[in-house]
């Protein structure tokens, strides 16, 4: 399978270096973009008419839900029966399918394969890749898509690995601004805030962070007899403890902590349980 590589940015790049070996033709807008992986042994296209011709996989990483339309109608006029178009931008789910809809036609299979792992994880080959299409067009990607990704998951129909990077997403950023919270206090506290991001950047990585408890098939409220259901018990207890005790630290200092008031109005009910005793034990 000939892969071609559209969008040679700062993810595009790393991740197409992966694919030179297998015989990759690339094109960028920057013919400085594509320079690089053209030395590495890629075949550098005049266009992306270029690349959709050459390729059976062409993987597309631009900007926004107007490049990815422009990109692909230039790919659906020129790509042969039987590729595949895969589009690794963060987009809106509703293009990915519409996209999918004009492909029908030419024969063309479309999947959405957003990435997550950043720069670091597309040079390294570890990125996650989320991808929504058919099972045949899914297993066509599988492993070209595993040189430069550790996870590659089929998420289901088209639009479904746009959905899931979304929420992926959703998490990440929101995470950034309760982070953001826990360094004022830290600060108010007199707490050195390059040692804090330290702790957190260590502790993360032994118990997972926020996706450790990303274990039930449901949001629905857990059954007692659920194996979980311990599991989860202690850790809302702790969790409403610590977050008590935050919020109490926040008020003596005179920091507005309104992540943290929230958060301990809603733990509780996000681990599937009902609200339990902030003052149980645990560390």
């Amino acid at each position: 399978m000939t892969v071609g590589f559209v969008g040679l940015g700062q993810m595009g790049a790393p991740m197409a270096r992966h694919l030179v070996e297998r015989g990759l033709v690339v094109y960028d807008v920057s013919a400085d973009a594509t320079r690089p992986l053209v030395e590495a042994g890629a075949r550098a296209a005049g266009s992306v008419a270029e690349v959709a011709r050459n390729a059976d996989l062409i993987s597309v990483m631009v900007r926004d839900d107007a490049q990815v339309r422009e990109v692909g109608a230039e790919i659906l006029a020129s790509a042969r029966a039987g590729s595949v178009l895969a589009i690794h931008s963060t987009i809106g789910a509703r293009t990915a399918e519409e996209l999918a809809g004009r492909a029908g036609p030419y024969g063309i299979e479309v999947v959405d394969a957003p990435v997550s792992g950043g720069f670091m994880g597309a040079s390294a080959g570890t990125l996650a890749v989320m991808v929504g299409g058919t099972d045949a067009a899914f297993e066509k990607c599988r492993e070209p898509f595993g040189t430069w990704a550790e996870l590659v998951l089929h998420m289901g129909p088209v639009g479904s690995g746009t959905r899931t990077k979304l929420a992926r997403n959703l998490l990440h950023f929101v995470a950034f601004t309760a982070a953001a919270e826990a360094q004022r206090l830290a600060e108010a506290s007199g707490v050195s805030l390059r040692k804090l991001g330290r702790v957190v950047r260590h502790t993360d990585a032994i118990t997972g962070g926020p996706g450790s408890i990303m274990l039930r098939g449901t949001t629905a409220p857990m059954e007692p007899d659920d194996e979980l259901y311990g599991i989860l018990a202690n850790v809302r207890g702790l969790g409403e403890k610590d977050l008590s005790l935050a919020i109490e630290l926040a008020e003596e200092l005179g920091v507005d902590a309104p992540f943290a008031r929230l958060a301990l109005d809603r733990f509780a009910a996000g681990l599937g349980l009902p609200a339990g005793d902030t003052d149980e034990k645990g560390s």
